[in-house]
């Protein structure tokens, strides 16, 4: 199968990679919605990741969203691993014409991706909801900065919010329309570390026009039936191992 995949990004120069939470688990990013995530919310604060996530939870006890948020969403020591670093290498190769992420810790870019569509945002970026201020990751997780745990413009005072898709907010349209296209326009999907079940994202793959669709995870999925290749392994060891200049 290692083969097969080594043979498919050989013979192409217009592939596109989809990935979601799977690609982030392998740097140590644990997945929120996963069953340790999910017993972590409810027995500290008595909801599921989803709720303390939502926006009108953000809204409405700003104070405890931010306390889960930087506990769990925030992972700043968290480095690129095989995956990244495999596909940023597709990209220099002239191989890879874009990444489409759910995740939001901004791991691709750090890698060297240039072409990256965040579907959900990104933790590295915040902004004062009053004024409209930019702060970085660095600013808002420093106490010095915050009341309590809710983090202040110093300009004006107002609440920073970080710029991740929230559950109840609808995705960025600049964000969707470039991954619908890089997709719709690909002659090969590689798809990897997602279980395709949250939506709206995981309908993207139904814009997927190409010659070769490729699935990379651990576990089946309902779109397996629909790949040319399936490969249930690390999505970092498959494409650190199939990713050769």
């Amino acid at each position: 199968m290692y083969e097969e995949l080594k043979e498919i990004i050989r013979n192409s120069d217009n592939i596109v990679f989809f990935g979601g939470a799977g690609v982030s688990t392998e740097s140590n990013i644990p997945d929120f919605r996963s069953e340790a995530g999910l017993y972590n919310a409810q027995q500290s604060y008595g909801m599921s990741p989803e709720q303390m996530i939502s926006h009108s939870f953000f809204m409405r006890d700003t104070e405890t969203f931010f306390d889960y948020y930087k506990n769990n969403m925030v992972y700043q020591e968290a480095e690129p691993n095989a995956a990244h670093i495999a596909l940023a290498k597709l990209e220099e190769m002239g191989k890879l014409k874009a990444v489409v992420t759910q995740n939001i810790d901004g791991l691709h870019q750090k890698a060297g991706s240039k072409v990256v569509y965040e579907l959900h945002g990104s933790i590295l970026r915040n902004n004062c909801m009053d004024c409209g201020a930019y702060f970085d990751l660095d600013y808002i997780m420093d106490p010095a900065h915050c009341d309590g745990h809710i983090p202040k413009c110093e300009k004006c005072g107002g609440i920073i919010k970080p710029d991740v898709v929230l559950y109840e907010e609808a995705l960025d349209d600049v964000q969707i329309s470039g991954a619908v296209d890089a997709i719709r326009n690909a002659d090969v999907l590689i798809i990897g570390g997602t279980s395709l079940v949250v939506y709206p994202a995981a309908g993207f793959i139904n814009y997927f026009k190409g010659s070769k669709l490729v699935l990379i995870n651990k576990s089946s999925t309902a779109f397996d039936g629909r790949a040319n290749l399936v490969i249930n392994d690390s999505i970092g060891k498959v494409l650190g191992e199939a990713v050769t200049e």
